[in-house]
């Protein structure tokens, strides 16, 4: 039986799998880029929870991670696409069907990455914070 923090993070990939780019989880960056773009989501971290005792409950924050990655000529069009559409998946359904309390964006923070002999590529990294709550934290 998956856990609570599988079953979330498995419904955020399968809506980043929705968009039009390419959404691998836990994944190396590959050799290719995909024209619409890339999306790799890192589990992160569940952090310190807090708890309450009656019932006991553990309360998380989990920080994971939307690595998004564009390359070609019009790869700043592309990016702020992208990062939009992620933007609307997830304002779209703050509790992921119900399997969690919230889940909000942070803004992401770009950089290019040159590649030689190649466009070079915009990506991003992308916090995401996913509210939680389960009485085990192993569960």
């Amino acid at each position: 039986m998956p856990t609570a923090r599988e079953t979330i993070l498995a419904a955020l990939h399968a809506r980043l799998s929705a968009l039009p780019a390419t959404a691998l989880r836990g994944d190396v960056l590959p050799e290719r880029v995909p024209t619409v773009g890339l999306l790799i989501l890192r589990d992160g971290e569940p952090g310190e929870p807090d708890v309450t005792l009656s019932p006991l409950r553990y309360h998380y924050q989990h920080r994971a991670e939307i690595e998004a990655v564009v390359q070609g000529a019009d790869r700043d069009t592309t990016f702020a696409a992208l990062c939009a559409s992620i933007g609307a998946v997830i304002a779209g359904d703050r509790t992921l069907g119900g399997r969690c309390d919230w889940i909000e964006a942070e803004a992401p923070r770009p950089v290019d990455l040159p590649i030689e002999g190649a466009a070079s590529l915009k990506a991003a990294v992308i916090p995401v914070i996913l509210h939680y709550s389960t009485a085990d934290p192993l569960a």
